[in-house]
């Protein structure tokens, strides 16, 4: 590396032939009788034969130099292996030539004994996680000390860190561990939102059957409330035409008929749920049934009248006609079996 940067010196050192052209972005340095003189900017130049002498030629371009692999120790006494890319540029051509011998290789120099201090202060986990602070931790460094040689260094990039097998092996499982243990948090999770998610389900359709339960049974009374209604309504229409009906021409006429009617629906229905029935010895007499119905009723109009007359309340005309035959004292009764 030093041998390159010498035959690159050596070739760069043009000759005073009076007249010179200096290309863009160089600097060259000219010295007098072994003295500085000046710097020959970009362009036409003239200098004095003998007296005069192109000592230095600095490139004001951005320099790149590869940092050499070395070895470092972290903070927990790992041995690593890095290296790195550096960037600068030479901002004092003066400074650059009569303040270190090779800016090049001084500054390649205290890159190395930077890296391998600030790699001293941190651990392996942290090397790898804070590569950028490290970077600019040694630009940081780099430019401090090297503010007298008119170098200014632009940005450090770590190229590769080496690490001992052992200790990649046990960075590997260490890795292996830590995704096996995301993978099972992950599961109990999902495990747990499953869970809450069924016993939320079941909470709400529980909630929603007995809200379905209540609205039921709300419907199911106020029906039923309608039905009763209803019936009341029917039965009193009903009463009010049949009250009527008693008070026309032939009412009477009519009350037998249905009185008898509801006979012959009883007595249709005897034995259909029992085989032993209990009948009155006339059972097949329906005028007199008949007869006996409507002295019940003409005596319990003359009552009616008596009550309406004291202020007692009447008997309904329905109450009437649903009362049964009862049966005759002195007749003589037989029990039939089916």
């Amino acid at each position: 590396y030093l041998e390159h940067l010498g035959e690159r010196w050596a070739s760069s050192l043009p000759m005073n032939t009076v007249v010179l052209f200096v290309p863009q972005q160089e600097a060259w340095v000219v010295e007098r009788m072994g003295r500085f003189h000046r710097i020959l900017e970009p362009g036409l130049n003239f200098l004095i034969p003998v007296l005069d002498r192109i000592r230095y030629v600095q490139s004001l371009k951005e320099i790149v130099i590869d940092v050499p692999e070395q070895s470092a120790v972290s903070l927990d006494n790992v041995t690593l292996q890095i290296d790195g890319v550096l960037y600068l540029r030479i901002l004092d051509p003066f400074k650059a030539s009569y303040g270190v011998e090779d800016p090049e290789y001084a500054v390649t120099q205290l890159a190395q004994t930077t890296m391998r201090s600030e790699l001293g202060k941190l651990t392996l986990d942290k090397v790898f996680r804070e590569r950028e602070s490290l970077n600019a931790n040694i630009v940081h460094s780099i430019n401090q000390a090297s503010d007298e040689w008119g170098i200014r260094c632009l940005r450090y990039e770590i190229k590769d860190i080496h690490v001992p097998p052992r200790v990649k092996e046990s960075m590997q499982m260490q890795v292996e561990a830590e995704r096996r243990k995301r993978a099972m948090v992950l599961e109990s999770e999902g495990t747990r939102e499953a869970a809450i998610n069924v016993a939320e389900g079941r909470k709400q359709a529980q909630i929603l059957a007995s809200e379905g339960e209540k609205a039921e049974q709300i419907n199911k009374a106020a029906g039923e409330a309608n039905a009763v209604l209803a019936k009341a309504e029917a039965k009193a229409k009903a009463i009010g035409l049949l009250s009527e009906a008693l008070t026309l021409e032939n009412g009477n006429a009519a009350a037998s008929l249905s009185v008898a009617e509801q006979y012959v629906s009883a007595f249709s229905n005897l034995a259909k749920e029992s085989n032993t029935v209990i009948l009155p010895s006339n059972t097949g007499d329906i005028s007199s049934m008949v007869t006996q119905a409507m002295a019940i009723y003409g005596s319990l109009g003359r009552t009616q009248g008596r009550s309406l007359r004291e202020g007692v309340a009447p008997i309904a005309p329905e109450d009437f006609l649903e009362i049964p035959p009862a049966p005759e004292p002195a007749a003589p009764e037989h029990t039939s079996s089916i």
